[in-house]
């Protein structure tokens, strides 16, 4: 980014906070036609600082931030709870965060490729926040301060900082549909001897699948094709019956999970939206493409979950009855699941 492009994007960042100044930096740069990383990274030097740590480093130091609001996006869905993140396990390329009923959540960090520490200026006080990017400029997760009493601890890990500008990549169109709809050898009877559902991922790659294209070679066997209003049909009915629910948001390198009974959505500006004491679901459901029911085997009987996807074939949010490791599934969430509508077929 040459100075003068720096320059003119701060001066229209400047310009639309002025005007909105609640509006998501993610919003503001799409209406400057950068990324979001991009927009952020043209503040360096202003109140914004590049953060030296490595990845798993960062990770490491999250426990120390106190109260926080933790977010993680797909492209349709955002998740944000508020806690405080406990201590991060795992190697040098991923990290787990775990805490059932808390801010848990899983960590690729071959995508981290910017972390930032951010200073916002806003009507209600100073805002600070940690957001990481990956190489095209899009929020891999963001934790923002909720404590005033953090501050002083915040602001020394920005001293720490520098302005040393990040270079993006270009995202590109995305991927022509290029879905598989012939048999592969093996799958289903390696789908059936699952013991584990994170021996899913290992299955994918062997086959060289995307997780859509498994659902559609795998229906009438392990999957189910919902109709699109099923996401907002199973949420209504989950917080009917009090069932808690394990709600998945990924984005390229964190997975943030929140468990817990759930309050009923409500649809604003066009969004489906949960609003919970400690978390909040935006969802922009009308951009779904498609639905699926899906099982999975395992030593406790198996997991049934509802996965929806975007029209590129990304998966938007994942939905699974409430469990602990070891215990069964609810046998009151498969109902809920078994009710929703197939798609294709009559009312």
């Amino acid at each position: 980014m040459s100075e003068d492009q720096r320059r003119a994007i701060l001066d229209a960042f400047r310009n639309l906070r002025e005007s909105s100044p609640h509006t998501p930096a993610i919003v503001l740069a799409e209406r400057l036609g950068v990324s979001e990383g991009a927009l952020q990274a043209a503040r360096l030097g202003e109140d914004v600082t590049t953060l030296p740590y490595a990845p798993h480093t960062l990770a490491s130091m999250f426990h120390k931030l106190g109260p926080v609001k933790a977010l993680t996006r797909s492209r349709l869905a955002v998740l944000e709870q508020t806690g405080i993140y406990p201590r991060v396990s795992g190697g040098g390329h991923a990290g787990l965060l775990l805490d059932p009923g808390g801010l848990d959540l899983r960590l690729l960090y071959r995508h981290w490729h910017w972390a930032c520490m951010i200073r916002d200026e806003l009507p209600q006080g100073v805002r600070f926040s940690v957001q990481i990017f990956d190489r095209h400029g899009r929020a891999v997760h963001k934790a923002f301060c909720q404590s005033p009493a953090h501050h002083a601890w915040w602001q020394s890990i920005a001293e720490e900082g520098s302005e040393d500008a990040p270079c993006f990549v270009g995202l590109g169109e995305p991927a022509s549909d290029k879905s598989v709809s012939v048999p592969i050898a093996g799958l289903a009877e390696e789908w059936a001897k699952m013991t584990d559902v994170h021996q899913f991922f290992g299955l994918l790659s062997r086959h060289q699948l995307q997780r859509r294209d498994a659902n559609a070679l795998m229906e009438g066997r392990f999957t189910r094709a919902l109709t699109g209003g099923c996401v907002e049909q199973l949420l209504h009915a989950a917080a009917d019956a009090n069932q808690g629910v394990m709600i998945f948001v990924a984005s390229p390198g964190c997975v943030q999970i929140r468990s817990g009974v759930i309050p009923q959505p409500e649809r604003k500006r066009g969004w489906l939206n949960l609003f919970a004491a400690d978390a909040t679901l935006h969802l922009d459901d009308t951009a779904i493409a498609e639905v699926w029911e899906v099982f999975k085997p395992n030593r406790d009987g198996g997991v049934t979950s509802l996965e929806a996807f975007d029209a590129s074939g990304e998966l938007v949010v994942q939905l699974y009855g409430e469990r602990r490791e070891g215990q069964p599934e609810a046998p009151g969430w498969r109902r809920l699941l078994q009710s929703l509508q197939q798609r294709g077929s009559a009312a």
